[in-house]
């Protein structure tokens, strides 16, 4: 029924008004669609403090998802490949997902092999670090592929 209350039980709408106003509460609706309608004597303004105060919490939990992205070309040579396969398990470690692509500039779509193998290279490189969500495929000029963090144990 609600604070101070020890009867719960149905009662007509007039005598729970007077139960509330009595101890200078509130009545608020809690379920309408109930058969009889359910509701419940508080303090309205408490009520919707803890009301905000739950969503808040509820909304920190939540987890955002990062996406960093970490661009290649066909011909990246290993400096560059080890370099920036440094970023990317740091970006994992941080708990971002990652999207790696190869980005074909002009002429260089016809190495798309190239590019494929070197992403592939990418997945068994950080597979200690992070799963494959989907797998290279290329989309217009751009070959992609997204990673996310394992679960840390």
């Amino acid at each position: 029924m609600g604070e101070n209350i020890d009867e719960q039980g149905v009662y007509p709408t007039d005598k729970a008004l007077r139960i509330a106003q009595d101890q200078g509460l509130d009545l608020v609706l809690i379920a309408d669609k109930a058969n009889p309608p359910v509701v419940r004597i508080v303090d309205y303004k408490k009520f919707l403090y803890d009301q905000k105060k739950k969503q808040k919490e509820i909304a920190q939990k939540a987890q955002k998802t990062v996406v960093k992205e970490i661009r290649f070309g066909p011909n990246t040579d290993d400096h560059d490949y080890e370099f920036k396969k440094k970023h990317a398990e740091k970006f994992l470690e941080e708990g971002a997902k990652l999207k790696a692509y190869v980005f074909f500039k002009g002429r260089s779509i016809v190495f798309k092999e190239k590019g494929e193998i070197l992403l592939l290279r990418l997945a068994t490189d950080l597979e200690d670090l992070a799963k494959v969500e989907s797998m290279p495929k290329l989309e217009g000029k751009r070959m992609i592929m997204m990673m996310a963090p394992k679960k840390s144990k």
